[in-house]
């Protein structure tokens, strides 16, 4: 959320070029999917997933997903993925749950999602810039030195989607309750995040992912950001590879 595959770029063609067959997905209202007008949930995100995964009769695939991402592939695996899935990996990944409840005392108040949905509707051009040049990628850290063309392609991959698929998505990223989810995968998961992730805190996510998984392994990266694919893309790469491989 609220991007699309373009933000993949990096992974993609380095893994055409070590001879994986590569497939990204724009999820609906995205990228170059469809403006559908609702849907926009994590149910009908994971059934997408499966209608491609169908559709192309993958078997023996790697899912990967991050943030959002990494919700729609733990409800795909665990839904949809029996007998097509050989590995998955949640980097940055929303699982188990981001809001705060009496079942999850430590998330994020639900009035942090709020001001995201007041943001959005008030000016989502403005709200998109603010996020790309500062917490995603950790550009406001001391000493960062953000990078003006990764926070352009941001925006513009946020701008391609649909205002009312990235308001409602704000929901299904926040509120899902993914734990049952987690604890019903099987597959060897590869768990990853940056201990300086400003948009989903690490403990929160990864730490408690790796808990409910039945088969997980945790790369837990020292000062790395929420956006860490794109900014550190040659050490995530690197470790992407040695897990397929493995």
């Amino acid at each position: 959320w609220p991007l699309s595959s373009d933000d993949w770029d990096t992974q993609m063609l380095f893994f055409v070029q070590q001879g994986y067959r590569v497939i990204g997905i724009d999820r609906r209202g995205h990228g170059r999917s469809s403006q559908v007008p609702d849907g926009h949930d994590m149910d009908h995100y994971a059934a997408d997933a499966a209608a491609v995964a169908e559709h192309l009769d993958l078997r023996n695939a790697v899912h990967i997903g991050h943030s959002t991402g990494g919700g729609e592939v733990t409800r795909y695996v665990a839904r949809h993925g029996k007998g097509r899935v050989a590995k998955a990996v949640l980097m940055s990944a929303v699982p188990p749950i981001m809001v705060k409840s009496p079942n999850n005392p430590d998330g994020l108040t639900v009035e942090v999602f709020d001001g995201f949905r007041k943001s959005l509707a008030a000016n989502r051009a403005q709200f998109f810039r603010e996020v790309a040049s500062a917490p995603f990628y950790g550009f406001n850290r001391p000493g960062a030195k953000p990078l003006e063309g990764v926070i352009e392609n941001w925006w513009r991959q946020g701008m391609m989607g649909a205002a009312k698929a990235h308001y409602d998505g704000i929901k299904a990223f926040s509120e899902t309750d993914l734990t049952e989810d987690l604890k019903s995968i099987d597959v060897p998961t590869l768990v990853m995040q940056g201990d300086d992730d400003q948009i989903v805190p690490y403990k929160g996510a990864a730490l408690l992912q790796v808990k409910l998984l039945k088969n997980a392994t945790l790369k837990l990266y020292p000062g790395f950001p929420h956006g860490m694919l794109t900014t550190y893309s040659d050490t995530i790469n690197q470790d992407l590879l040695a897990f397929i491989r493995g």
